[in-house]
């Protein structure tokens, strides 16, 4: 009998980590429960995670009221397999052997709810087909 494989691990990077790479996160952990491993992670975290975010996150039925922003570091990108950045500008190192993508995504920043669902939306659709492919149930 083989060993299972190991469980895929995916970062998700934006500069302030409040808002679009949390929902990421938040979503893909909800999502995909064990199968992945998840981090999230931003050059210049923000000192919370924006409040519409947690807001339109509480609408789906997940609260990330709890998270805060962390800093990204090098380590965390060398213990990914997929590193996503959200459309942020934001710069990652780059390590052989690992899968990068960018989803380009409107920035909720300085947003009221109204303007984060549709990219809550988005992501949530992103994540569902990240999934699909790297975490199949």
């Amino acid at each position: 009998m083989s060993s299972p494989a190991p469980r895929p691990s995916v970062l998700f990077v934006c500069i302030h980590n409040a808002g679009r790479s949390q929902m990421a996160a938040a979503f893909l952990t909800h999502l995909a429960g064990d199968r992945v491993e998840v981090r999230s992670a931003g050059s210049a975290p923000a000192d919370t995670v924006n409040p519409a975010v947690v807001r339109a996150m509480d609408e789906v039925g997940i609260d990330i009221s709890a998270e805060s922003p962390k800093v990204l570091t090098t380590e965390a990108v060398q213990a990914s397999d997929v590193v996503i950045t959200l459309g942020c500008g934001d710069t990652c190192p780059v390590f052989p052997g690992k899968r990068y993508l960018d989803w380009e995504l409107d920035d909720p920043a300085g947003q009221g709810v109204d303007a984060v669902r549709p990219i809550r939306d988005a992501i949530r659709s992103r994540v569902e087909g990240l999934i699909a492919e790297i975490a199949p149930a």
